[in-house]
């Protein structure tokens, strides 16, 4: 038969490692495939017959002369042995064209090259059609990663980006903020495009033109842009979602120009927010290209019949509507809707899909809909663009597992396909994979490719080999391998409390669908971990994305930003929604389906508190109480709700979609317990046992067993555990049920492994706390700047664990709790509040709150805090960080401590009293009551996982491990402090106005002292600061000192003297706040200073900017506050990076959209200031330059530093330049600034702030 004339429906799913492949022939029967991602097949050296002779073997079934042209590589070397002149099927001899440049020998790996992308080769083995003949028409549905690895691997084509003036470094500055808080050598990831070009327009925030569009300029710029080459170019114009003209006439002279690939902001992303929104345009552009090669490649091998490409959003678009950004997210997208359709089909509308595969592991939640997110990040870019709500962890079967200088580690680099796990046998690392295999988890005979376990074993005995002696104990390699499994299990176990318990909804009530060719081997264990009961396993576990691609449908969005209050709002409300509701109808009504037939699948509108900046996803349909629903949300998420706060819609968006394939419902009736055929040796409970193997394609329906044993088929595994029962539906899933909780392990995996999960167990607990604080604040300064901290203390109160936040306050809320312990006893229920730097206060607006945590038996086990920074909590000037003060009464409120909670009730009044009536009272307390029911809704989210954790595992094991994390950073300092030459460091600094700071630090055998003696005795304005903020410092420098991967905590301290005498560092503090000094500097700008000071005596890098230029302004109707990026000191193996924060802070920089539509401000420049680094054999990283116009009436406060001296350099190396600000009065008149100072500022007149460059390391030479 001529196949051209049959009709397929063929699926396919490229992932990482491998491309999935379900088709459904032209009779309805269903077959299934797998190859490599790479476009490859695996096979084996059966015999070596002559030269050009061979016989191998292949686990694919193949058509006649499918091989014939294929090019044989060595799996091992990558080196390629020849190409196939004929291949007999049956006997599996193969002639090669000439004679082999590698020499093979039997049992050897090889990979098979075709030449075709992998969904070509997986639709030309799936139907049985041979490289020379044309495929059949089909039905051909394509999710693939294909952008993703792009994106990841920085593989995209040239793209040009076009940017308002004023903002051409926009996407090199980011947010600010630097990834890794405790590197001193930090990395910056270069921008996706080449080049940039600067165009003269400009919107306000209300979209009115402020700079006309000049079309004959812009003629010029695109003549440029031609002339260097680029044929890709990415547009974004500030407030073009406010008004988009200049953006589309952009377009249309660059398309008058023949340049094809152009990406317009505001038609890809119609939403406020210019950094999210221009990284999405560029991402677009840089994809676009490549990606229509890639389709152009597969459609071409195609022989007619529709061509659908899977989005990130769980639907298709056809070629024509295919943007390349919509869809990084496909092949786990088709993961999701296979998941539901499993679940549905098995009478669950609940479930959480787990999809372990090779590289990653993701998992969503589905309650009967889908979960979207519209704002993702990958590869540290920002992107806007529907997608169902998944989240990754780097922990797949193909996750590297070792043991390095911070200790055992899974991932989050992965072997990939090449050259892939251990055991594929081509000279790969120790993976999951490997492990899972080695314990048993796997049986070798059923694997689907060939498996080497002597590669596996050989692996892992390396790893055991570099783990240090005294670090081992009695830990044996098989403890070892069950340790790295229960690393990976409770990463991805976290990862699923993310998208569940985070969001309000608990894990026991979701059924888990595992699948991906791992995540059957870890669902018990993980499911158990959260105290999931049931577990489906599809037939097609192994290839579940391509199943998902079968059952997804056509879709299309239509979007509104609406950004108004309810009560505005609601009238035309209705008609909002009939009005997108006609949009989406319409986009599927012009692929050619029938208006009839297309569904209104989901109405979403984005729900918030009026001032938050998260917002909540509300299912609505026409006749809900749209306001009563978000109200339930939020009190279920939150614990509580601010009724005196309006809502706000943020978003509408619509859905339209085709109508859905009818399911069967999937039957399990008990008929029988099913007979194994074979048996392997599985490591169970610290011993090595016999446990059945089944092979899944000889269970029939109904058969049921009990764990241990294994499910196998050719492209998955089931691990039954002790303690579940599985039963074989009549559709091939397995349903597990948890029959009893599994007997106490026996651990034999030693402390090592125990203590790298409780860091990790510990760490979650403060990143959940953060994460439910950013959510529910109102202030600026944390929701969008983040300009908070989170950390766990044990029971005396030293700091444990922090997540990664701000160094200024995370050493000093160990000393803050200690303090408050010494006259507030704190008993179950309690919640304390202060910011009154006696009592390890910083500065008044960082408020901190304190709760002690309890086990259910009662015993205490630590406490939780956090440290947030209020927008405003009153004194002489807006923002609360007035330059003048004369004592720190005019700083604002001062809260001595104070009972939040008392016993579990609330004491909001006698704050609310305080707040208000102060002297110099807050001008906003409602919004300062939020933030603290903001930061006790965090503490209370630490305190349950906290007891969760000692329910679990016993309150005396968790204290042990938060006794083992501080002696662990003790004895990584003693082995750093054992390399450091003993002898006295010492250093002196100047503030700008002279003032003295002063250290030695004494390194000998017996000791390691700070000694601040000679530091001026007091400060005469706000840079006075407190021991606290000298904790924080000296714990930041330790940590930079260790520079191991470790939670920065007090157990660094154990060694550590300190010597501060009565000083600017330590001033005194009366009960009368009219009669202690003013500290607000103290905070921000010394504690730069005093990085710098430590840094310059242990000679570790050049000055950083040394400074966190900060900028306050307001009325009596706002106010703002934001600290600015600068240059970073150089070392002596690395260059300073540009534009970034250092040291004592970390907070992102406000969107200038946000900025501009918020507050009474225009922002004209926001741009690296080239060369203000020192030179040195390495340099100094640049700082920035920011203009501000300012459009009312303010009250501007500056507190900044190294404006007279510019940051030293080390060993030879240049100084930074110094900051400046100049002061731009209407009359044109420049008044240049203090480095701290206040002005009143009249509208139309300018602020430009010059922030610092690093210092250079080394000497410097004339021509760098």
């Amino acid at each position: 038969m001529d196949n051209v004339s049959e009709f397929w429906y063929i699926w396919v799913d490229t992932g990482g490692t491998f491309t999935d492949c379900l088709a459904q022939s032209p009779t309805g029967e269903i077959s299934r495939v797998k190859v490599l991602s790479t476009g490859r097949l695996r096979a084996t050296v059966s015999m070596v017959l002559a030269q050009d002779q061979l016989v191998i073997s292949c686990s694919t079934t193949l058509p006649d002369n499918f091989l014939v042209g294929a090019n044989l590589i060595a799996s091992t070397t990558g080196i390629q042995v020849g190409e196939i002149l004929q291949h007999d099927i049956r006997s599996g001899k193969c002639q090669l064209r000439r004679a082999m440049d590698h020499q093979l020998c039997s049992g050897e790996l090889l990979e098979l090259d075709f030449g075709m992308e992998a969904p070509v080769l997986a639709a030309r083995l799936i139907t049985q059609t041979p490289p020379e003949r044309p495929l059949p028409r089909a039905a051909f549905h394509l999710a693939t990663t294909k952008s993703t690895n792009a994106l990841l691997e920085r593989k995209g084509d040239p793209t040009a980006f076009v940017v308002t003036k004023g903002f051409k470094d926009l996407l090199k500055i980011g947010d600010q903020r630097r990834p890794d808080l405790f590197a001193l050598n930090i990395d910056q990831a270069d921008p996706l495009h080449d080049l940039v070009f600067e165009f003269d327009e400009r919107m306000d925030a209300h979209g009115d033109v402020l700079k006309p569009f000049d079309d004959e300029a812009f003629h010029q710029l695109s003549d440029a842009l031609l002339q260097a080459g680029f044929t890709t170019v990415a547009i974004a114009f500030l407030h073009a979602v406010q008004n988009s003209e200049h953006e589309r006439k952009a377009r249309e002279i660059l398309q008058g120009k023949g340049i094809r690939h152009i990406s317009c902001s505001s038609e890809l992303a119609p939403f406020v927010k210019i950094l999210p929104r221009a990284e999405t345009s560029v991402v677009n552009a840089y994809l676009t290209p490549l990606m229509e090669r890639y389709l152009d490649g597969v459609e071409s091998a195609l022989s007619g019949g529709d061509f659908r490409i899977m989005t990130s959003a769980g639907g298709f678009v056809s070629r024509r509507d295919y943007r390349a950004k919509d869809s990084l997210f496909s092949g786990p997208a088709g993961g999701v809707v296979g998941a539901s359709t499993i679940a549905h089909q098995c009478g669950e509308g609940r479930t959480i899909a787990f999809d372990m595969g090779g590289t990653s592991t993701d998992v969503a939640r589905y309650h009967h809909g889908f979960d979207y997110q519209f704002e993702q990040r990958i590869s540290g870019v920002r992107l806007m663009s529907p997608s169902l709500r998944i989240e990754t962890v780097a922990a797949g079967g193909g996750s590297i597992c070792g043991y390095g200088a911070d200790g055992f580690f899974v991932g989050p680099h992965s072997a990939g396909a090449s050259p892939g796990p251990a055991s594929y046998g081509a000279g790969g690392p120790l993976t999951i994979t490997d492990v899972n295999l080695l314990l048993g988890r796997m049986d070798p005979g059923l694997f689907g490719i060939p498996a080497r376990i002597d590669a596996a074993r050989q692996a892992a005995d390396c790893v055991y080999q570099s783990i240090p002696r005294e670090r081992i104990s009695d830990l044996k390699i098989d403890a070892m391998l069950q340790g790295l499994l229960d690393i990976a299990n409770e990463r991805m176990a976290d990862t699923i409390r993310g998208i569940s318990v985070r969001e309000g909804y608990d894990p026991k009530e979701y059924a888990m669908t595992a699948f991906g060719g791992a995540g059957g081997q870890h669902a018990c264990r993980i499911a158990e971990i959260l105290g999931a009961q049931r577990i489906l396993f599809p037939a097609d576990a192994g290839l579940l994305s391509a199943f998902g691609l079968q059952h997804a449908r056509m879709e299309r969005f239509a979007q509104s930003e609406v950004l108004k209050c309810w009560d505005a709002l609601e009238p035309q409300f209705d008609t909002l929604v009939k009005r997108l509701e006609e949009q989406a109808v319409q986009a599927l009504s012009d692929e050619g389906f029938e208006k009839d037939k297309i569904l209104l699948a989901r109405r979403i509108v984005q729900v918030r508190i009026h001032g938050q900046e998260c917002s909540e996803s509300i299912d609505w349909s026409p006749g809900q109480d749209l306001a009563a629903m978000f109200r339930s949300r939020y009190l279920n998420v939150y614990g509580y709700y601010p009724a005196e706060k309006p809502i706000e819609i943020v978003t509408l968006r619509v859905i339209a979609a085709t109508e859905k394939i009818p399911l069967k419902k999937e039957n399990f009736s008990y008929q029988g317990k099913a007979q194994s055929v074979r048996t392997i040796q599985s490591y169970v409970q610290s011993e090595w046992q016999q446990i059945p193997v089944f092979r899944r394609e000889d269970l029939a329906a109904g058969e049921f067993m009990k764990g241990p044993a294994l499910v196998q088929d050719a492209f998955s595994t089931m691990c039954i555990d002790l303690g579940w029962k599985a039963i074989v539906g009549d559709m091939g899933t397995l349903r597990l049920e948890r029959i009893c909780a599994s007997p106490p392990e026996k651990r034999s995996d030693g402390p090592s492994m125990q203590f790298e999960l409780f860091t990790q167990r510990f760490f979650s607990l403060v990143k959940e706390s953060g994460f439910m604080l950013e959510r529910v604040s109102i202030s600026t300064n944390v929701k969008e700047r983040l300009d908070f901290s989170c950390a766990l203390l044990d029971a005396e109160g030293a700091l444990i664990v922090n997540a990664p936040h701000i160094p200024v306050h995370l050493g000093a809320i160990g000393l803050c709790v200690r303090k408050l312990l010494e006259e507030y006893p704190m008993n179950e229920g309690d919640m304390v509040v202060t910011n009154h730097p006696a009592y390890g206060g910083s500065h008044l607006p960082d408020v901190t709150v304190v709760s002690p945590a309890f086990a259910t038996s009662g015993e205490l086990l630590g406490y939780v805090a956090n440290r947030a920074h209020h927008a405003e909590i009153g004194g002489i000037r807006p923002g609360s960080m007035p330059p003048d003060a004369r004592h720190l009464g005019e700083e604002g409120v001062v809260i001595p401590p104070t009972y939040l909670y008392r016993r579990g009730e609330a004491r909001f009044e006698a704050l609310e009293v305080l707040l208000s009536h102060s002297t110099y009272p807050s001008r906003n307390p409602k919004d300062n009551l939020a933030d603290l029911q903001a930061q006790a809704a965090a503490n209370r989210k630490g305190i349950q996982t906290l007891a969760r954790l000692a329910d679990a595992n016993g309150a005396q094991t968790v204290k042990n491990h938060m006794i083992a994390l501080k002696e662990h950073a003790a004895q990584l300092l003693a082995k750093r402090l054992k390399v450091l030459e003993y002898g006295n460091y010492k250093a002196e600094e100047s503030l700008d106005d002279g003032t003295l700071l002063k250290v030695c630090i004494h390194h000998s055998k017996q000791r390691f002292q700070f000694d601040f003696t000679g530091t001026k005795l007091s400060h005469e304005g706000n840079l006075n600061a407190t021991p606290a903020i000298v904790n924080s410092v000296i714990l930041y420098v330790l940590r930079l000192l260790v520079s191991d991967s470790i939670p920065m905590n007090e157990g660094l301290l154990q060694q550590v003297e300190v010597v501060l005498p009565r000083c600017l560092l330590n001033p005194p503090f009366s009960a009368d706040p009219e009669h202690c000094p003013p500290v607000v500097g103290g905070n921000v700008e010394t504690s730069q200073r005093l990085v710098d000071l430590l840094l310059k005596a242990l000679r570790l890098a050049g000055c950083s900017q040394g400074t966190m230029n900060n900028v306050i302004f307001g009325n009596e109707s706002v106010s703002y506050y934001e600290t600015v990026c600068g240059g970073v000191g150089a070392t002596n193996e690395h260059s300073g990076a540009h534009a970034i924060h250092s040291h004592m802070t970390n907070t992102a920089i406000t969107d200038p959209e946000i900025l501009e539509m918020r507050y009474p401000v225009r922002l004209h420049r926001f741009a690296i200031r080239k060369g203000s680094g020192g030179k040195g054999d390495y340099s100094g990283g640049d700082g920035i330059v920011r203009e501000f116009e300012f459009l009312a009436p303010v009250s501007l406060s500056l507190l900044t530093q190294h404006r007279v001296e510019g940051p030293y350099g080390m060993l030879g190396g240049h100084p930074g330049q110094t900051g400046r600000q100049q002061w731009i009065k209407k009359d044109g008149r420049t008044q240049e600034l203090d480095s701290i100072c206040g002005v009143e500022i009249s509208p139309g007149e300018r602020l430009i702030l010059e922030t610092p460059g690093g210092g250079g390391y080394g000497n410097a030479k004339e021509n760098t």
